[in-house]
């Protein structure tokens, strides 16, 4: 990109905005300070012909289906034939109909013909083509054997825009391969707070990376949006998002508010935002945070004045996840002021039927007035013209060989050499080809951890190497170049070897995460419990050289870990070719470079764990590792010793783990009510001793075993979010009587599964909290996340209770009586 012009740019619109008072610092914008843009080849003549004929055709029900978006998990392509919605998504853990939640394109392709054959039957109307979407935010990853690119906080560090394009072309197509024809990303936000949970979303803490790559991957995933035109041939619809200022909430609380001022807004987070309008992007997604105090789902001086207006966006704009029900006074069936404020889409995944009934009275009533409805649905029959979908030809559509194809493996490689950030070389790297390695850390076989979030979960997590057919384990990678060269590499997680190795290369760090729960509150990394730190003092102990490679979606203070390594290397999140690593480690029979480090820091690197708000330009900027950081071969720097005060320590709180390896960690612990009707002992559990507890119930009197603590805590985030209560159990004694499991007043009969549990053998139960929401539990007041309670006989052991993730086998017991 060319810089000069950029700084340009910035400047002025930082003179144009630096007259705005204080008193700008509330939610409304003036649009005359804000920049211009114009969606390129979105309006033509012929289009707006073709949109005017439809929507002089359809009904007023017609027109509110389309500005609905339901969720495939709680919609059956039956509805469709009674109500006429305008799209389906597949959120980040909803699996194809009748499907494994791990599915590859074939489920898919089946899942959305389903829907277009039923949508097809309705009788009478007008038939409009339904919109599918999906995050395909690093590749196609809800599809099992898709390519799976680094996350974009990786992608900063490659400062390659033609890269980025050809990352956004293959997305595309295989996205469109599973039958999708609406990709949402790219993400847009500029993070400035390494707290957040979705800080590996962005491309930098620096507008200037992401204003570089935001119109280069809205052309990869649409192409060339053109007068008259359409882009169906193995393109989809791109939504930007998220608008406006998802990275800059306050203490980095995801979904939480930003409070900058108007200028800040425009000078950080919305930059981006104008070349992806002038690229064409056919979508822009509404953010879930608020500016100050204002949510953006109902702000109509952003999405209308300044997003529709100043900024010329010709596309729609779509909700996010029930976004719009956290707007003041709304709720996720109720909300006539998101549409109002100029919201074309709603998002609602489960609260669909509701909304559609609600929203249909309110444009009847006129509370909506009929010129909003039909702007909005001018926006949605555009891009949908415009995406081809009106005609039947879809040229990729269930083509399997789409799917990692060599093309596509070979980009994402490339993409993993060059955001390789290397931060410390003491004369280890790179590794002479010929040696004997040993591969440790949890990371070196693990593609579920070295892919992160969004991969075939919303979360990450409950991924196994099954899962991923095309991809390449970082060792694998590794074990590949060198048996090549006549070398070795032998794995061991916990890094006990035998022979003496020449050289250990540890892959360690983050485990998967996404929003919300990635959400931390210090950036000292596995504070209080450092196993990794230990692995790799363990190794350097014993004479051997060190190599840490790196795994997270962010910045992190490793300081002690660095210091433990003679050479540390940032691999982010590289997604499924982990051979990329082996490409840039490893040498040539004598050691000398194959290919460099190209990778330069996007993020700043923290000097302490503290340091949650560390941008470059900042004032008192006093990184570890600056922005622009990043070492090669050719740069002969010795990195010395590194303080190791973290200079920031935090009790973390714990509302997600309560009995874990036989442990009750703070602030949890077992009560027992009354001690003469339950008691508990230890027992062994998982090879473990004692890593169990058994609880008898006596059956003399009524009694409860809970796991609580002494402060209520909110859990309405995580039962929003899907997540449920995992207990790892086994039954040592059948139940005499009913047995109920308890949050609060929420009560469900798990008698049944009880009953049918063998006895003796460990069993799994995972149930979500909205089954316990809908059953009576106030979420937002949780003192004991676990209660067991009967009048009768019952043994049974507990190996584990926690909150999880991963939805798979999640079942909703009926209420207790």
């Amino acid at each position: 990109m060319n810089t000069k012009a950029f700084c340009a740019a910035l400047l002025a619109t930082t003179l144009l905005t630096g007259a705005a008072s204080a008193a700008e610092s509330q939610s409304t914008a003036h649009p005359a300070l804000w920049p211009a843009a114009k969606s390129q080849g979105l309006v033509d003549p012929q289009t707006e012909a073709f949109v005017d004929s439809v929507l002089a055709k359809l009904t007023l029900e017609e027109k509110i289906g389309q500005m609905i978006q339901a969720d495939i998990a709680s919609i059956k392509p039956e509805d469709l034939k009674t109500y006429p919605l305008g799209s389906i998504l597949a959120g980040g853990s909803s699996p194809p109909l009748g499907a494994p939640d791990r599915s590859p394109i074939g489920p898919w392709v089946k899942s959305v013909e389903a829907f277009r054959d039923a949508a097809a039957q309705r009788q009478g109307g007008t038939q409009v083509p339904l919109m599918f979407g999906i995050d395909s935010v690093h590749g196609h990853g809800n599809a099992v054997g898709a390519t799976l690119f680094p996350h974009n906080s990786a992608l900063g560090a490659t400062r390659d825009p033609e890269l980025i394009r050809k990352i956004g072309a293959a997305t595309a197509q295989e996205t469109a391969a599973s039958g999708f024809d609406w990709a949402f990303g790219p993400t847009l936000t500029v993070p400035r707070d390494d707290r957040w949970g979705r800080a590996y979303e962005g491309y930098s803490e620096d507008p200037q990376i992401v204003r570089g790559y935001a119109g280069q991957m809205i052309l990869g995933l649409q192409g060339a949006v053109s007068q008259g035109g359409v882009i169906q041939q193995g393109h989809v619809a791109a939504s930007a998002k998220h608008f406006l200022g998802d990275g800059g909430t306050h203490l980095g609380k995801d979904q939480g508010d930003t409070q900058v001022s108007e200028a800040e807004l425009i000078r950080l987070h919305v930059q981006g935002y104008v070349p992806a309008i002038n690229a064409g992007t056919m979508t822009i997604m509404a953010s879930f945070n608020s500016w100050n105090g204002e949510k953006m789902h109902g702000n109509k001086s952003l999405l209308t004045d300044v997003l529709k207006g100043r900024m010329g966006f010709d596309g729609f704009v779509v909700g996010d996840w029930n976004g719009h029900g956290q707007v003041a006074g709304c709720t996720p069936k109720n909300c006539p002021q998101a549409a109002n404020a100029g919201l074309d889409m709603y998002m609602a995944p489960d609260s669909w039927k509701d909304l559609y009934a609600n929203t249909l009275a309110q444009a009847k009533s006129g509370e909506i007035p009929m010129a909003r409805i039909d702007d909005a649905v001018r926006r949605i029959l555009r891009v949908k013209a415009k995406l081809g979908l009106f005609q039947q030809a879809r040229p990729l559509e269930g083509k399997e060989a789409v799917m990692a194809s060599a093309e596509h493996r070979a980009i994402a490689r490339q993409a993993v050499r060059e955001s390789l950030v290397l931060l410390k070389n003491n004369g280890v790297l790179p590794v002479k080809a010929s040696a004997n390695i040993l591969v440790a850390g949890s990371g070196a076989d693990d593609i579920g951890q070295q892919a992160g979030g969004w991969t075939l979960s919303w979360q990450g997590t409950g991924n196994t190497k099954a899962d991923f057919p095309n991809a390449q384990s970082i060792y694998s990678g590794l074990k590949e170049t060198v048996e090549a060269a006549g070398g070795s590499a032998t794995l061991s997680v916990d890094g006990s070897f035998e022979k003496k190795p020449d050289v250990a290369i540890v892959v360690f760090g983050e485990t998967p995460y996404a929003e919300g729960v990635g959400d931390i509150k210090t950036l000292e990394y596995q504070p209080g419990n450092k196993t990794d730190l230990a692995l790799l003092k363990k190794l350097k102990a014993a004479g051997v050289p060190v190599v840490g490679v790196f795994l997270s979606g962010r910045p992190l203070w490793v300081n002690p870990e660095i210091n433990a390594s003679d050479a540390f290397v940032a691999a982010w999140l590289p997604g499924s070719e982990g051979g990329g690593i082996a490409d840039v480690l490893i040498g040539d029979k004598a050691g000398k470079p194959r290919t460099d480090f190209h990778g330069k820091l996007s993020f700043s690197w923290p000097k302490t764990a503290g340091q949650f708000t560390l941008n470059r330009g900042d004032k008192n900027y006093d990184p570890q590792f600056a922005y622009g950081y990043g070492l090669t071969y050719a740069a002969k720097v010795r990195v010395g010793t590194l303080s190791e005060k973290p200079g920031f320590t935090i009790a973390t709180d714990n509302v997600s783990n309560y009995f874990v390896g036989g442990k009750t960690p703070a602030p949890f612990e077992f009560r027992l009510t009354p001690t003469t009707g339950v008691q508990i002992r230890p027992v062994d559990a998982g090879n473990v001793q004692e890593a169990g507890r058994q609880l008898t119930f006596s059956g003399d009197t009524a009694a409860t075993a809970a796991l609580a603590a002494d402060k209520a805590f909110d859990l309405s985030f995580q039962a929003n979010a899907d997540i449920d209560l995992l207990i790892d159990y086994r039954v040592d004694a059948k139940p005499t009587g009913p047995v109920a499991l308890s949050i609060g007043a929420g009560k469900l009969d798990v008698t049944p599964v009880l009953e049918a549990s063998p006895v003796g053998e460990w069993k799994s139960l995972k149930v979500s909290l909205k089954c316990f929401q809908a059953a009576g539990t106030d979420v937002t007041k949780v003192t004991a996340p676990f209660e067991l309670s009967t009048a009768g006989k019952l043994v049974v052991s507990l190996q584990g209770v926690k909150l999880t993730t991963d939805p798979a086998g999640a079942v909703c017991p009926a209420k207790a009586q």
